[in-house]
Order: C-alpha cells, then sequence, then structure tokens
C-alpha cells in the first residue's frame, strides 16, 4: 500500500497540468466619447427597449414575434443543442461503468482439439469500469471549449432576438410611413378633384380654356395613381411584417399615427464598454475562447494517456451456478497509451488549432471595429435626420402657404393656373417626403438601441411581454 503512494501522488500532479494557453481577453483600444452627443442616456436602460416608441400596438407585435417567429426557434434549438454537447464533454471525465452478460453454447473442433469434440454451455456477467485520468487536461480544455460554445450559442440566440426585433420595429414603421403616404395622397386626391369639377364648370360657361381643364384632370389623376401605387407598397409590407412575425400573411393591426409616436431621447456620455452587451461581440469572443481551448486539446495529443480499467463478475459452464461462490472473477489494470510516431499528424493539428485561434482573434477584433462604426453611424444618422426633419417641418408650412396664395392670385386674375399646379404639386412632394423622414428618423433610433445591443439589461426571450 505504502508502495503505491507515490503513484498516486504523481498522478495527482499531473492531473492538475493544463496543456495550452489560459484564456486572456484581449486588449482592444477603444474611444472615450463617440462623435455625437445628446442626453438622458439613462432611458436606455433596464426596458424593453421598443416600448420607448410608446405604441402599445408594436409591444403586441414584437412579442408575437418573440413567441413565433421561426428564426429564434432555430436559434433556441442549436442553444439546446451546445448545452447536450456540454454535458458530452463533462462526461468524458467521468468513470464510464457498463455491464454485460453472455449466454452461448459451442462445439470445438476435433481437428483443432486432436479429435476431441466437445460441446458445452458458457454463462457469464460482469460489471466494468473505465476512467481515462486526465493527466493533461485534455478533457479539461474540451470542457472549457464546449462552455464556451455554449455560451456562444446562447449569444446567437440574443443576436436573432436583437434583428428580431429591429426588424420589426423598422418594418412596422415603414408601415405607418405608407399609411401616412396613402392618406396625404388621398387627401390631395379629393382636393383635386373638387377643382377639377370646379374648372368642368368654369370650362363649360366659357370661363377657362380645355388647356387649363386638362391640366387640372392630370394633376387629379396622377394623385389617384399614387394612391395605388402606396397601397400596393402596403400590402407587401404587411407579407413582409407577416413573416417577421411568425404568421401567413394578412393584414397588420395599426397604433398610433407615425407622427404620434414618442421619439427617444438621444444618449449622452455613452461609455465604449456598453458595447460589452452587444450579442455578436460576446459571441465572438465566446469562440475566441473556444478556439483557444482547443489549443491544449490539440496539445495534449504529444503526451501519454493513462486509464484505469476494472472487471468484477461470475462465469461458469451451467447457469445455475452463475452466482455461485466458485464462479466469481475480478480484474484491474491500467493502460498507458505513448504516442511514438504521427507522421507529423499531431504537430498539424496544434498549428491547424492556433491558426484557428489567430482567425477567432482577429474575427473578434473585427466585430468590435464593426460595432463602433455601427453606432457612430447611428448616432450621426439620428442626428441629422431630426435636422432634416426640422427643415421639411418648416418647408411644409411654407409651400402649404404659397398654395394658398397661388390660388388667391389665380382667383383674381394676377397669375395663369401653371402657378398653381407647381405650387401644389410641390407641397404633394414635400408632405411625403416629410413622412418619409419622420419614418427615416424612427428607424435611426431603432439602428441605434441595435447597435448599442439593445436598451435592456436582461436579454428578453420568447416568454417577453
Amino acid at each position: 500500500m505504502r508502495s503505491a503512494f507515490p503513484v498516486v501522488l504523481c498522478a495527482a500532479w499531473l492531473a492538475g497540468c493544463t496543456m495550452g494557453p489560459d484564456y486572456v481577453r484581449p486588449d482592444v483600444a477603444l474611444p472615450a466619447d463617440w462623435r455625437v452627443s445628446g442626453e438622458q442616456f439613462e432611458a436606455l436602460a433596464d426596458t424593453a427597449w421598443w416600448q420607448q416608441f410608446g405604441d402599445p400596438v408594436l409591444d403586441r407585435l414584437v412579442a408575437e414575434a418573440l413567441r413565433e417567429n421561426t428564426d429564434l426557434r432555430i436559434a433556441s434549438a442549436r442553444v439546446d443543442e451546445y448545452a447536450a454537447r456540454l454535458g458530452m464533454s463533462a462526461a468524458e471525465g467521468l468513470p464510464q461503468v457498463g455491464a454485460s452478460a453472455n449466454a452461448s453454447r459451442q462445439q470445438t473442433s476435433g481437428a483443432v482439439a486432436h479429435g476431441l469434440r466437445d460441446t458445452y454451455n458458457a454463462f457469464d456477467a460482469s460489471l466494468n469500469a473505465s476512467w481515462e485520468l486526465d493527466l493533461w487536461g485534455r478533457i479539461r480544455r474540451e470542457n472549457e471549449a464546449a462552455r464556451a460554445q455554449l455560451l456562444a450559442s446562447e449569444e446567437g440566440r440574443r443576436g436573432v432576438v436583437l434583428s428580431l426585433t429591429a426588424g420589426v420595429a423598422s418594418a412596422y414603421f415603414t408601415l405607418r410611413d405608407l399609411d401616412r403616404q396613402r392618406d396625404i395622397a388621398v387627401e390631395t386626391v379629393r382636393t383635386r378633384e373638387a377643382a377639377w369639377k370646379v374648372f368642368e364648370d368654369r370650362f363649360a360657361g366659357g370661363v377657362v380654356s380645355l388647356f387649363e381643364l386638362s391640366q387640372s384632370q392630370s394633376q387629379f389623376e396622377e394623385a389617384r395613381a399614387s394612391v395605388s401605387v402606396i397601397e400596393r407598397a402596403i400590402a407587401q409590407q404587411e407579407q413582409a411584417l407577416s413573416l417577421l412575425l411568425g404568421r401567413h400573411p394578412g393584414p397588420v393591426e395599426r397604433g398610433r399615427p407615425l407622427d404620434e409616436l414618442i421619439l427617444p431621447p438621444i444618449p449622452a456620455g455613452l461609455p465604449a464598454s456598453l458595447l460589452d452587451r452587444r450579442p455578436d461581440i460576446r459571441q465572438s469572443e465566446q469562440n475566441l475562447v473556444a478556439a483557444n481551448a482547443m489549443i491544449g486539446v490539440a496539445k495534449a495529443a504529444y503526451f501519454p494517456t493513462l486509464s484505469l480499467t476494472g472487471l468484477t463478475g461470475s462465469a461458469s459452464a451451467e447457469l445455475s451456478d452463475l452466482l455461485s461462490s466458485g464462479s466469481s472473477l475480478w480484474k484491474g489494470g491500467a493502460t498507458l497509451s505513448v504516442p511514438l510516431f504521427t507522421g507529423g499528424r499531431t504537430a498539424a493539428r496544434v498549428q491547424v488549432a492556433e491558426a484557428q485561434q489567430q482567425q477567432a482573434l482577429l474575427a473578434y477584433r473585427r466585430t468590435i471595429q464593426t460595432a463602433l462604426a455601427e453606432v457612430n453611424d447611428a448616432l450621426v444618422e439620428q442626428a441629422r435626420t431630426r435636422e432634416q426633419l426640422d427643415a421639411q417641418s418648416r418647408q411644409v408650412a411654407a409651400l402649404q402657404v404659397a398654395v394658398e396664395m397661388a390660388w388667391l392670385r389665380y382667383d383674381n386674375g394676377y397669375t395663369g393656373y401653371i402657378e398653381v399646379l407647381d405650387a401644389e404639386r410641390s407641397l404633394f412632394n414635400a408632405q411625403l417626403q416629410q413622412t418619409q423622414t419622420q419614418r427615416a428618423l424612427l428607424q435611426a433610433m431603432v439602428k441605434l438601441y441595435k447597435a448599442m445591443g439593445g436598451g435592456w439589461q436582461r436579454a428578453p426571450g420568447p416568454d417577453t411581454e
């Protein structure tokens, strides 16, 4: 017993060894500030970010998408897969125990046994166990890699959640923009139809020429055609949004009008460390952790493996004697496997693992750089779009006055109808551009939330309401 103690002590010491480098987070320089700043960043924290727009219908649509979207279900199933893979990896470090039982009847060959033929029964039952000692940390590194892959799959699921919620919000804002454009076009059709009817009466009375009547009808038909174009776009947008919601194409519920949605405050003083919540960055880092651990797995192949084995059971020629005291048997031992020559295969595997770790490192750095660019782009976009919307609002107000003055000048004979047509056409186009810019501003805020990894600290899941 005493002589076995040094062997056990040596095995325990070796089991503490782990091949390969331990993971250390790469040092990535981050900016201290962003190109655009604002106020009240606190409003972004501890909430589902889509609720900031103040539309209960949008909230319900997002909740439906989180329950029903097929891509999210696939991502959730992928998490389950990697959780099972982690269980498989962890099991490799535990003793493996099995049982077996055999019953046979056989006859020996007389040609082999010098003419003696014998027929007999054989019965045996045994319990066997084996345990590979993790001398060089191969199994521990595999567990580390499997755990990182599980976390990466969970971050992938969170990334799907973020893209899905952003996609639903953006598609909904586009739909409300098209609704507003249709309202503008329908109102324009109504006013131009009324004007055309007046011109018909005036033409019948000889007050206006056929040229002016034709221009009035042309304006009316142009507006009516635009309604059809917009309604076609609405139907297509409803189908696209239905796909995100995980439902068959059909009508989509509407909530608050586009111009009544709440514009969240511009975030200010955003530390770049907030990018740590972006799922793609977290996923990329876990991929790096897994690749780093696989270097240790590859290097462990240079060293011997030691497995302890044991067997206990019984065997007899008669089934009734299988449990008798004289039929018992046991065996115990250890198996040492030493790699002597692999033709460079192990070295190549280490090189593969190291190259994959470098790829993962570069991908991690690129993901961070992409995130920084996306945040800056989103901040600049929403700031400049706000300025654009303010200017277009003033433009629409000025054109409304211009239309009134054009009609007044035309009715008093100071100008021709061409001036009225130009003023109305300019107002119609400006109104459409204004609502498109309102939609663009809302979508710019969606891009900002997405670029910052969302406005929550706990990622929502399929049960989010």
